[in-house]
């Protein structure tokens, strides 16, 4: 299949799009009307629109007149409490303007890592769509904290698309796509399908080269297609400074970078939310053995596989598993505590009930509980 046509038959296809829109596309209000009339020009079509909006801070510093994005956290914490309310205001007028609602979305990295409030966010967002509203989705800058942050919005776009099982992300920036480094350093050709990403890739993005207003670059762009592409969905970025850029990618015309996963099955919500929101515990190591049986067979973890048990966790909490050459090849729920991992690793399951002294699950990690994050043998 042609690019032109893998480009064609995805945007075909796409009901449900997150778009992220940077900073520095979003400062200026004329900007923001072009983005809104392209966003009701997708809503018509039937597509359902998730925005992530960055400019909050961008937006406060225009208003208080400062120049620089301070560093201090207070700093930015108050120019995104300034910028918040101008920038929701625009939203709101320019949306009732073309005929539909506006809802706000302010969100911190631990609003997803929590269960309960990760269900609440996918509830909210679900109702919303079923009622037409645009859903605005930012971090919430003005009490998150470092351990509390995304990063970036689009490490959150990335994330929402996901919880949301959005067929396409889309993260608009001052850039047409992911080029070619020319041996001067110089950026060359753009690359228009990525089908899969490679280290080959990885070593082509650059971090942002302006900080004073943004942050993030294509090494955070990057981080999400791995994301997106590891759950079955794709990331197309392109430059939002073109005016009808969301009708000529959903027209399927070559512009911006594509990228598309590893033909599969899609991630189920449950394998999303191990593999992106909850928190690890600790880590396993298993053989060569047991690395084949999970990535090539779909096979469940056996502790006769496992050879090193790290950290300590309770029965029912996350676990990496780590291949004998230190890969990260899956997460999943472990079905014993450390201390009986620690008794029971390298042991027949028949044994398991003797060592321990009580009837027990066979499985370390059952691969019900798991997600596999390296592909198997075509």
């Amino acid at each position: 299949m042609s690019e032109m046509s893998i480009r064609k038959t995805l945007v075909s296809s796409c009901r449900r799009v997150v778009i992220k829109a940077g900073t520095r596309l979003l400062t200026d209000p004329a900007a923001l009307a072009i983005l809104v009339r392209q966003i009701r020009d997708l809503r018509e079509k039937g597509i359902q629109v998730i925005l992530v909006s960055s400019g909050a801070v961008g937006t406060g510093m225009r208003r208080l007149k400062v120049e620089k994005r301070p560093k201090q956290l207070a700093g930015i914490q108050a120019l995104a409490s300034v910028g918040q309310i101008h920038l929701m205001s625009l939203y709101d007028e320019l949306c009732r303007e073309y005929g539909f609602q506006a809802a706000q979305i302010l969100l911190t990295a631990e609003d997803l890592r929590s269960r309960e409030r990760h269900l609440n966010v996918i509830n909210c967002m679900e109702m919303l769509l079923d009622n037409g509203a645009l859903p605005i989705v930012n971090e919430n800058d003005t009490v998150s904290v470092a351990e509390l942050k995304f990063g970036d919005n689009d490490m959150l776009a990335s994330l929402l698309a996901c919880m949301t099982h959005s067929d396409l992300t889309v993260i608009l920036t001052t850039v047409d796509g992911l080029r070619k480094p020319n041996p001067d350093g110089t950026l060359g050709e753009r690359i228009s399908v990525v089908h899969g990403l490679t280290d080959e890739f990885r070593a082509m993005a650059r971090g942002t080269d302006n900080g004073d207003m943004s942050v993030g670059g294509m090494r955070s762009k990057l981080q999400c297609a791995d994301i997106l592409n590891s759950a079955g969905e794709c990331l197309w970025i392109a430059d939002g400074r073109i005016p009808d850029i969301l009708g000529k990618i959903f027209r399927g015309e070559d512009t911006g970078t594509v990228f598309l996963p590893h033909p599969g099955e899609k991630l189920s919500s449950r394998q999303r939310w191990l593999q992106n929101f909850a928190s690890v515990s600790g880590a396993l190591v298993i053989d060569s053995g047991a690395e084949s049986a999970l990535v090539n067979k779909g096979k469940s973890l056996l502790p006769s596989g496992i050879t090193a048990v790290n950290g300590t966790f309770e029965r029912g909490e996350l676990v990496e598993i780590f291949s004998p050459s230190g890969e990260l090849i899956a997460k999943g729920l472990t079905n014993f505590s450390s201390d009986d991992l620690q008794k029971i690793a390298g042991k027949h399951s028949d044994e398991i009930s003797g060592i321990l002294g009580e009837d027990s699950d066979t499985e370390a990690v059952h691969r019900n509980n798991m997600v596999v994050l390296k592909h198997g043998e075509a």
